[in-house]
This record gives C-alpha cells, sequence and structure tokens, in this order.
C-alpha cells in the first residue's frame, strides 16, 4: 500500500525530472535542502549544498545538445522513527533529441520532511552502462 509520504516522494521525484527535462532551475530550487549532497556516477564528484547543485544545473542547461536525466524510482523506504525516507532506483541520461540512453545505472536518495514539504538531502549516483 502506498503511504502518503511516499506518494509525496513520487511526486517531487516527477517534479525533479520534469524540470531537468525543461531546463527549469527554479522548479529546483525547492526540491533541495540547503546542505544537500550529490555524489556523481561516474567521477564521483560531491556537489555539496544546494547553491552548487544549482550552479552545476545551470551549467547543463546551458549547453547545446545536454543530456537529460531521469531518476526511476523502485522504491521507497519511509523511516518509522524520523521524518526520513530513502529512494532507490535507476536513472538514465538521453541527449535532447534522442531516445537512445548514453549511460545510466542506480541510484540512492535520501529525503527529510521538512514542514509540509519532503526534501533532497543527499544523491549517489553509480554509472554501470
Amino acid at each position: 500500500m502506498t503511504t502518503a509520504a511516499e506518494l509525496a516522494i513520487r511526486v517531487r521525484r516527477a517534479a525533479f525530472n520534469r524540470a531537468i527535462a525543461e531546463g527549469d532551475l527554479a522548479a529546483i530550487q525547492p526540491l533541495l535542502a540547503p546542505d544537500v549532497a550529490m555524489v556523481t556516477g561516474s567521477d564521483s564528484a560531491v556537489i555539496a549544498g544546494r547553491k552548487a547543485q544549482l550552479a552545476v544545473w545551470k551549467r547543463e542547461f546551458a549547453q547545446q545538445g545536454r543530456d537529460i536525466y531521469v531518476r526511476t524510482p523502485d522504491s521507497i523506504v519511509i523511516s518509522t522513527v524520523e521524518p526520513l525516507a530513502l529512494e532507490t532506483g535507476q536513472w538514465e541520461s538521453v541527449a535532447v533529441g534522442s531516445e537512445i540512453p548514453s549511460c545510466g545505472g542506480r541510484y540512492s536518495a535520501k529525503w527529510r520532511e521538512v514542514g509540509e514539504h519532503w526534501v533532497l538531502e543527499a544523491e549517489i549516483f553509480v554509472t554501470l552502462r
């Protein structure tokens, strides 16, 4: 049975995917905790903080022939002791105008409920193909 928290996180993930596809930096900002951390899939670069992550997305969105990243959750587990959740799933990258993924793999994401919204605190990506 899908809980309200799981559904809320799935909605937030869909919003993040849509923002990436549309190059909408303003839509990404409220999805990220101020101290969010992301570990990239191939080179394990650590992007620490909302400001740093938004700068990376801004550069990505400005590139011609940029990639669109899609994260597809397999599971979302809600903590029974803290306002936290663990999302795991698959990700892939497809160049704009293409339908063939250029790479992909698995990811894990840590979400925290802050007020009425879930925000990303951490994501780690592993490139497997």
